[in-house]
């Protein structure tokens, strides 16, 4: 509790150097006490503290006990919670419930935290923002917003997920010297996504390397009056390196497609037959961008499922899938948003959202393969791995056709090496960078191709 007390004013110090009078809002439990050994500390650095208890110091116990008990001797005062007090610090400390609430935030709690949130005040939460399930990063009820966390020992879940990155703000971490021992009962939930990971997946090209090196893809979709899906896709999986792509639609797309990006082969089909050539040449088929939900589509699916190549499957390909009651395949990959892995699941979206882990958990045992669960803080699952966690990517990404672009960059990617795993996981960064990469210019008004022009820089690392 002394070294979370430590860190916590180290990291306060580094965020808001200017700030000389904070706020400490002190539950019941253990976060409490954090709270607490820091207003010590604070005040010995010369800091100006009040330190508000949101619950009765007769309900402390153990090492929290022992926090305010070494607060009070050396001088520290303490004052019953008033949303009036909030007003005399420059940073509010939200040190009220921590990793500890599993249940609904009760009325009492929720007016503290109601006015922490009103306060217009910087907001430092320890360990957790009050009200968020650590778990799976819903909010229990209220919840504060933060526009920081230090989170200690290890990194939460529900910093990661849910409504957790709305909470949490910047996290910064302090292991406290504390390692996991070297047992089976102690193993991460998930794994975050790293830039390595890229630079594993696409080393540096030789030199004599020829278009043919780095894979052929075909991309299947843009049904009648959708030629823009499929033309996201295709230029995405060019934009990451792939060596030849050919997307395969409805013939009457094939002139808006060439003519805006003339490097991608276009094959208008109209039957089962048409599309079997290209797909027996493919290494990494993509289908599902633009493909509705036609006899058309159902037909080019077929097709797609039975050519037994490496599968990115997507967009409607998701819903027929699930329509069709698909059996379960260790060659595919599948990239469904909350709403798809709804039908998937033959569940709502909310359901999905309310725990994304074990959702990704229920698609992996039902679908096997590669499982993409696409949203804020998107994950990647597999039988017999660790999932993997991408903390990047924004809310401008929340805009048509930037699903489309990412399955091309995964079909790209996937043509480039043999290891599905790697490349999915490469890819969701690739595309969760470049969008925030086009971001920084504003998140409103971000486009799919926007992002789509970005996935160079970041393939190039």
């Amino acid at each position: 509790m002394k070294r979370a007390g430590e860190a916590a004013l180290r990291f306060l110090r580094s965020r808001w150097p200017m700030s000389h009078r904070i706020v400490i809002v002190c539950g019941g439990g253990n976060n409490g006490g954090d709270g607490y050994v820091l207003a010590r500390f604070a005040q010995a650095a010369g800091l100006t503290v009040t330190v508000l208890a949101a619950k009765p110091i007769e309900s402390l116990r153990g090492d929290a006990r022992q926090a305010f008990d070494d607060f009070a001797a050396s001088g520290g005062r303490l004052q019953p919670f008033s949303p009036e007090l909030l007003f005399e610090g420059e940073v509010i400390v939200d040190a009220l419930f921590g990793t500890g609430l599993t249940r609904a935030v009760q009325a009492e709690d929720a007016r503290v935290i109601a006015a922490i949130n009103e306060s217009a005040r910087a907001v430092f939460a320890l360990d957790l923002p009050s009200g968020l399930s650590a778990d799976t990063g819903n909010a229990l009820g209220d919840a504060v917003y933060a526009d920081c966390t230090v989170t200690f020992v290890g990194l939460k879940t529900g910093l990661f997920i849910g409504d957790g990155p709305e909470h949490t703000g910047t996290v910064y971490f302090d292991d406290l010297g504390v390692t996991a021992p070297e047992s089976a009962d102690f193993v991460p939930c998930l794994e975050r996504i790293v830039e390595t990971e890229i630079l594993r997946a696409l080393p540096r090209r030789p030199r004599a390397s020829h278009k043919g090196d780095f894979g052929k893809v075909v991309i299947i979709g843009s049904g009648v009056g959708m030629p823009g899906a499929v033309r996201l896709s295709g230029e995405a999986c060019l934009r990451v390196g792939a060596g030849l792509v050919t997307v395969a639609v409805a013939p009457e797309n094939i002139a808006a497609i060439a003519s805006g990006r003339p490097e991608l082969i276009c094959l208008g089909f109209e039957n089962h037959a048409a599309l079997e050539h290209a797909l027996e040449r493919a290494d990494v088929v993509a289908i599902g961008p633009g493909l509705g939900r036609t006899e058309w589509a159902q037909t080019a699916l077929s097709a797609a499922l039975n050519c037994k190549k490496p599968l990115v499957v997507d967009a409607d390909a998701l819903n027929l899938i699930a329509e069709r009651k698909e059996p379960a395949r260790e060659d595919w990959i599948l990239t469904p948003h909350p709403g798809e892995a709804g039908r998937l699941l033959g569940v709502g979206s909310d359901d999905i959202q309310q725990d994304r882990i074990t959702a990704l958990e229920k698609l992996v045992e039902r679908y096997g393969g590669t499982i993409v669960l696409k949203g804020a803080g998107t994950l990647v699952g597999a039988r017999g791995r660790t999932p993997g966690l991408c903390e990047r990517g924004n809310p401008g990404m929340a805009s048509p056709g930037t699903g489309d672009v990412l399955t091309g960059a995964i079909a790209g990617v996937l043509a480039q090496t043999a290891d599905p795993w790697l490349a999915t996981r490469a890819a969701v960064l690739i595309h969760a960078m470049a969008g925030d990469a086009v971001a920084r210019g504003g998140e409103r008004g971000l486009l799919a191709s926007d992002v789509a022009r970005e996935l160079r820089t970041f393939v190039n690392l």
